[in-house]
């Protein structure tokens, strides 16, 4: 899987099954970028060492739009820990003992999960506030 995010207190935008062409990479990535567009803080997009960081365009989309590029180096999980964190959650609350029976059943159940814990899911971390309410509440007070 291909992960995608802009980090603003562990708030995921967007993802994307692997086996998708660099046209939906790019118009994955101009998504996010139009949905954070107000943020009042340096944005940085989290990543791994994917395919995608090759792209000359990919990288020049996010230079366009002054956005930090983290890449994990290899084998150094806490080089990228918002994501992975993420990933241990989305595997532990959506995947474990769950059977999916298509690819599409998969990619329906994480956007469905990617928006409950943008929306809903409260963390210690952000006040006991989801990450959208801490994003508006940030955005509010600034």
């Amino acid at each position: 899987m291909a992960k995608y995010s802009f980090e603003f207190k562990l708030n995921i935008i967007h993802n994307y099954l692997s086996g998708q062409g660099g046209a939906t990479v790019i118009a994955g990535l101009e998504e996010a970028i139009s949905q954070t567009n107000d943020c009042l803080y340096r944005c940085t997009f989290h990543s791994d060492q994917g395919w995608a960081y090759q792209m000359n365009t990919y990288v020049q989309t996010l230079k366009d739009n002054r956005i930090f590029q983290s890449m994990s180096r290899k084998g150094t999980c806490l080089d990228n820990s918002p994501m992975e964190n993420f990933f241990s959650i989305l595997k532990q609350e959506l995947y474990y003992g769950k059977v999916y029976r298509s690819q599409n059943e998969l990619r329906q159940a994480i956007e469905n999960y990617i928006y409950y814990y943008n929306h809903y899911r409260i963390k210690e971390k952000l006040n006991w506030k989801s990450p959208v309410e801490f994003r508006r509440f940030n955005q509010k007070t600034a």
